[in-house]
This record gives C-alpha cells, structure tokens and sequence, in this order.
C-alpha cells in the first residue's frame, strides 16, 4: 500500500475490534440522549471526563470519556476515522495489539490534556485559595480583577449565588470592615472553587482516533489519502499538516471547546508506543 492512493473500502468484512468500538460508540451515544429524555440522569456528566482534582472525577471516566461524544457530528467524524483508518492497523497488528494501542492513545490523550490544563486551572485555584486563607478586600478585588467566572444563566443555582455574591462584593469595597459581606464572599468563593473544579469535562474518541492517524502516517507514510475523496496526499505529509494545525489552534484557540491538546496527546503517545514495539521487534 505504501505507494498506492488510499480509499476508503466497504462496510463489509470489518475486524472485530473496530466493529466493536463502532457499536459502543453509536451506543453510548444513543443511551444518553435515552437515558437524559427519560430519567433526567446526566451521562455524559458521570462518564465524561472530569479534572482530576474534582469531586466530580472518577478513575473509570479515563476510559468511558471516549466513548461519549458532545453531538452527531462529533460522533460521524470521529467513527469514520475509525472505520477507515482503525481496520487497516487491526488487520496488520491483529486484535489485542490494535486495541492496546487505541486504549494507550485515547488515555493518553487524556493526560496530555489535562497536564496543559493544568497550567491554566492551578493559578486560578491557587488566587482563590488565598482569598480563603486570608480574607480580605484586598485578596478579593485581586482575585475579581484577574478572574472571569465561568457562570451564566444556564449555570443553575450558582447564577444566583453569583448574583448576591456581586452585591456582598460591592457592599465590601465600600466598607472593608463590612464582617457579614466578607463572611458572604468567603462562603461564594468556597462554593465556586468546587464548582471550578468540576467545570472541565472532556468527551469524544477523538484523542484515540488521532493516534490511529499518526500510526497510518508512520506505517504507510506514501500512501495517497484522498482528501474529500478528490485530493491526493501522502499520508506523512497529512499527518504532519493535521498536527501542526492542531499545535497552533491548541496555543491559539485557548477558548475553544475543542481539546487540540488531547489530539496532540494522542499522537504522542501513539508515537511512543510504536517505537516501542519497533525496538522490541514486536512487529
């Protein structure tokens, strides 16, 4: 294949593990529009993955955070590159080797994500946490003023919190010595560190279908990969062309939903265990 343009193929003879990966994606899917409509249980909350320092975070969502994804679209994208490039590197590395790969990608991916997120959500903890160690007007007008809150009409009950906690803050500026409205801001503070916390949370195969991408590049790197099915491009130079697009929209794109970060992790790791396998003379 290494010289040939790549299409993709049929639905027909797919291997087992992306067939499997392919159900319990469509699956999951449907289960939490089901399960949301007719208990008011919030999947993708519970199985999405949450920051590791929040309440809300479990160890299993490393795993389940993959097979969630945020819409249809969302889902369509990542399955096809799924099916298309995932029965290829079944077929050459058989079964259990595919999956361990899959599964390295995607929780690295994970990693890799919340190490950068890091970087952005420990400042903002580490203000809040001084606030509540010392109140005081001070430590409060330096934490509002360095600070956007993530809250909004649609945040439940906090946006209320949010709205006394307004008040309570004006009342301190005008009078510092105001106990009752520090007492207030405190009690706001603590709530929202919580709710802070608990705000990441990442859904979608995405990191792990990246990793199936840049295994496809390093395995077949001349492949020609039709682009829009018209297109020819070598398969490295599609790799490389998608990571530094990914790369840039990650420093970038800092307020978007999307998790450049965990498609980069994704491919890291990839990297990494396939060099691995190749100095083990595993395949």
């Amino acid at each position: 294949m290494s010289g040939n343009q790549y299409r993709p193929g049929g639905f027909g003879n797919l291997p087992p593990v992306v067939k499997n990966l392919l159900i319990l994606n469509v699956i999951f899917f449907a289960g939490t529009y089901f399960v949301g409509m007719t208990t008011g249980q919030d999947l993708t909350g519970l199985l999405g993955l949450r920051y590791p320092f929040g309440s809300d975070f479990r160890p299993f969502q490393f795993v389940t955070y993959m097979f969630m994804h945020g819409s249809l679209s969302h889902l369509f994208f990542n399955m096809f590159a799924l099916w298309m490039f995932g029965r290829i590197l079944e077929n050459v590395w058989g079964n259990q080797r595919f999956l361990i790969y899959y599964m390295v990608c995607g929780i690295g991916a994970a990693l890799v994500h919340y190490l950068v997120a890091w970087f952005e959500i420990n400042p903002v903890i580490n203000a809040m946490d001084a606030f509540l160690d010392q109140p005081s007007m001070q430590s409060l007008s330096a934490f509002i003023a360095s600070h956007k809150f993530h809250v909004s009409e649609n945040s439940g009950i906090i946006w209320d919190h949010f709205l006394e906690f307004q008040k309570q803050a004006n009342l301190l500026t005008m009078n510092p010595a105001n106990h009752s409205a520090l007492q207030a801001s405190v009690d706001f503070i603590s709530e929202y560190r919580e709710y802070y916390l608990n705000l990441p949370n990442v859904v979608g195969a995405s990191g792990a279908v990246f990793g199936l991408l840049l295994a496809f590049g390093m395995l077949f790197p001349n492949a020609e990969i039709m682009i829009y099915f018209l297109f020819p491009l070598k398969a490295k130079w599609f790799v490389i062309i998608y990571g530094a697009i990914e790369l840039f929209a990650g420093f970038a794109d800092s307020t978007s939903n999307v998790a450049h970060f965990a498609h980069l992790g994704g491919m890291v790791f990839g990297f990494l265990l396939i060099r691995y396998w190749r100095k083990q003379n595993i395949y």
